[in-house]
């Protein structure tokens, strides 16, 4: 429990590498892995749904998570959102005894009052056991459920098995600022907050009190950087370095298979994915869209060669 609880900095979303023909790419899966360690990452999370996690079965998730953990010590957060708890309880127990350090759990859009979504979590914490310790996760743009402060004040208070929230509400600062406010006040206890949208707040987020990032965005070592800086109090420094990134940042979080499409292509462009393959249904970038992408990657070279070389194992 105290190894999620703990873990700050940044701990990007993984996408999944397939082949062409939809197989999973392992060569590529191995690469990856060896890139966030080397970017400087502070944990890895799989089976998200930037990683195609509901286009997978049962096995070939249990196979991706074996992989990747026994290839880095890093922490490995597993996605193990289902449409029912007996699936999602199948897999935690599998990759928590490969070595999990956690797993993320998202809520169904079913839910729409305050109290169906607290008991949502509560009894997905009953499923998967009160011993696996799980990252909320509060993405109302994808899934359609608005958690107030408050109600995340309700889960974190009521399940204590609950050890950190990815936080990607939007806008989402004020959120940020009032669960801070309530550790403050003594109304909740302390739980790591890292933030998603592909980043495209993370500037602000640090300073209103985020820990750090959980996203899929493709240049992590920009992420870690921005954290880093921040930390230190360097803000002139870590608002450059973020705002140079911004207009590709911006283009990648487009929503959708779109946006994983331009983050897969970035990976194969670095040399990391062999190839940029979806798993149908998908969503393949046209050349006018390719040839965006070469233009902000061209221009954010001018700032940050990192967006132009080649990739570090």
């Amino acid at each position: 429990m105290e190894r999620l609880s703990q873990l700050r900095g940044v701990v990007p979303i993984a996408p999944t590498p397939f082949h062409e023909d939809g197989r999973v790419d392992e060569a590529s899966l191995d690469r990856m892995t060896d890139y966030f360690v080397g970017a400087g990452v502070d944990g890895l999370t799989i089976l998200g749904q930037l990683g195609e996690a509901p286009k997978l079965d049962h096995a070939e998730g249990v196979a991706i998570a074996r992989r990747v953990i026994g290839r880095t010590a890093l922490p490995v957060i597993v996605g193990v959102s289902a449409p029912g708890f007996a699936a999602m309880r199948a897999l935690t127990r599998e990759v928590m005894e490969i070595g999990a350090a956690g797993v993320m759990i998202a809520p169904p859009n079913t839910l729409r009052t305050d109290d169906q979504v607290v008991a949502y979590f509560r009894n997905a914490a009953e499923a998967i056991g009160p011993d696996v310790p799980f990252v909320l996760q509060d993405y109302p743009l994808t899934f359609s459920v608005q958690m107030t402060p408050a109600v995340i004040r309700r889960i974190v208070t009521e399940i204590p098995s609950c050890a950190m929230l990815k936080h990607e509400d939007w806008p989402g600062l004020e959120k940020i600022s009032a669960l801070r406010g309530f550790e403050r006040d003594g109304t909740m206890r302390r739980i790591g907050i890292l933030v998603g949208n592909g980043g495209l707040f993370l500037d602000f987020e640090v300073e209103r009190g985020a820990d750090g990032a959980n996203t899929g965005y493709a240049f992590p070592e920009m992420l870690v950087d921005v954290v880093r800086l921040a930390a230190a109090g360097e803000r002139g420094a870590a608002h450059d370095l973020f705002d140079a990134h911004l207009p590709y940042l911006r283009y990648e979080q487009q929503q959708g298979p779109l946006g994983l499409a331009v983050r897969k292509y970035v990976f194969r462009r670095r040399g990391i994915f062999t190839s940029d393959a979806q798993r149908k249904p998908s969503q393949a970038l046209t050349a006018t869209a390719r040839n965006e992408v070469e233009y902000l990657l061209e221009r954010l070279g001018r700032v940050d060669p990192r967006a132009v070389g080649p990739a570090r194992f």
